[in-house]
């Protein structure tokens, strides 16, 4: 049992997409960037490189040599030489756990200014984290960091917590999945959680490609400038870095038409086909380097492809993602399917308390498209609710906040994983600290 209640815990969500952290107790996060890092083998990197634009670097040396890791928004915004953009975490599952503690070294002592050592850390996790990986998160919070206490809690329970539900089915579309998860009574019931590899990225990638058949080029700030040749009136002049990955090309174009995305996209209120969309009104968005575009169908063909991930067979471009396509179940079936893997007493009310979080769930009209279609789909018995914050900031804060209540609470004292307990028990007692 841990008992230190006179500071505050640090609520950490570190996503596929964005790391959100801050204090127990608060509305919102303090800090969110992004969780990929800028990566360059040491024997790249210019030793006469500027001292301040390394903001947010760290170097480590590796069996296969050193690297540099560049983390947080202003770092990533930076375009460097051989620099490659590499996730943290890739389908709910930690890829290199050097970046991530790289991660978390930022959040401590760059955005928080926090020493791990003064205070309890509670992490989230996805329904489907491992026990080996829970397992080194405790380690290296315990051995790295020196935390007093830890707890790990599941994505789709803090979100529960945060709509003041025990029991609901949650939705969470972040950035590199779907997850649909129902939890009863506080726990996430692991036989019917059902994912889909269709998130937000993805969403964004199917966008880029769809605008680059049409003849719309989404250019990186770094590789143009404006000039002001009259005033009012800007040239814009191409600037070549030859020696730019792909992967940090791809990273900042990203950026952008994630911003597009946001802006203009909206769920449709029927099925998609290019016939009933065809002359639907343009949208126009203003591009950084001037250019004016206009968007038409894609604006509703894009989220479509939540319900009906067959759509990406009609993009050119997306052919590498067929099999994605193929395999994955539009956002109704996930919700039917997981529901009926539940026990039929809770049924009816896992139906009536249906919660959207995620970035990805913060796009226009998707709750009211998602009723519509589960009230055609669901058994006629079924009072069918879907819920979703009428503030998109806490939709897309929804787990981090979660925690933050969680945190907070008096009573959660005695569910810590205390350091004493990790230094008696070891690593593997996490399992049933934290179930």
């Amino acid at each position: 049992m841990y008992g230190g209640d006179e500071v505050s815990a640090i609520v950490v969500d570190l996503g596929s997409h964005t790391c959100k952290a801050g204090y127990a107790g608060e509305d919102a996060p303090k800090a969110v960037f992004p969780s990929v890092i800028g990566s360059i083998d040491q024997m790249e990197v210019d030793e006469n490189d500027n001292p301040e634009k390394n903001t947010g670097a760290v170097t480590e040396s590796k069996s296969k040599g050193k690297r540099k890791l560049y983390v947080g928004s202003s770092a990533m915004g930076y375009r460097r030489d051989h620099m490659e953009v590499i996730p943290s975490i890739k389908d709910g599952i930690v890829t290199d756990w050097d970046i991530v503690e790289s991660i978390w070294d930022h959040t401590f002592r760059e955005c928080l200014l926090v020493d791990p050592k003064e205070h309890p850390m509670l992490l989230a996790e996805p329904s489907s984290n491992t026990q080996q990986q829970r397992e080194k998160t405790a380690e290296i919070m315990f051995e790295k960091y020196q935390a007093p206490a830890l707890f790990l809690a599941k994505n789709a329970v803090l979100t529960s917590f945060a709509s003041g539900r025990a029991t609901s089915l949650v939705v969470d579309s972040g950035g590199g999945s779907t997850t649909v998860a129902p939890v009863h009574d506080g726990y996430v019931l692991q036989k019917a959680v059902s994912v889909s590899p269709i998130g937000g990225e993805f969403l964004t990638d199917c966008l880029i490609k769809s605008l680059e058949s049409k003849g719309v080029k989404i250019r990186p700030r770094y590789s143009f400038k404006r000039k002001e040749v009259r005033p009012g009136e800007f040239q814009t002049v191409d600037v070549d870095f030859p020696n730019t990955t792909e992967s940090y090309r791809m990273y900042c174009q990203r950026v952008i038409a994630s911003d597009i995305k946001e802006c203009v996209c909206r769920a449709p209120d029927t099925p998609y086909d290019d016939i009933s969309y065809s002359n639907i009104p343009m949208t126009a968005y203003e591009l950084p380097d001037g250019q004016t575009i206009e968007i038409g169908s894609d604006r509703f063909k894009t989220p479509d492809i939540l319900f009906n991930p067959s759509l990406v067979k009609t993009i050119p471009g997306m052919e590498g993602s067929l099999d994605i396509a193929s395999s994955a179940r539009g956002l109704p079936q996930m919700v039917i399917e997981s529901i009926n893997k539940c026990d039929v007493d809770i049924r009816r009310e896992l139906f009536s308390s249906i919660l959207l979080a995620g970035g990805t769930a913060s796009m226009q009209q998707l709750k009211e498209r998602l009723e519509k279609d589960l009230l055609e789909e669901s058994p006629q018995a079924a009072r069918v609710k879907v819920l979703a914050s009428g503030n998109s900031t806490e939709r897309r804060f929804s787990v981090w906040i979660g925690g933050s209540i969680l945190a907070s609470l008096g009573s959660f004292q005695q569910m810590w994983f205390s350091k004493s307990e990790y230094e008696e028990h070891g690593s593997s007692y996490i399992q049933r600290k934290c179930p």
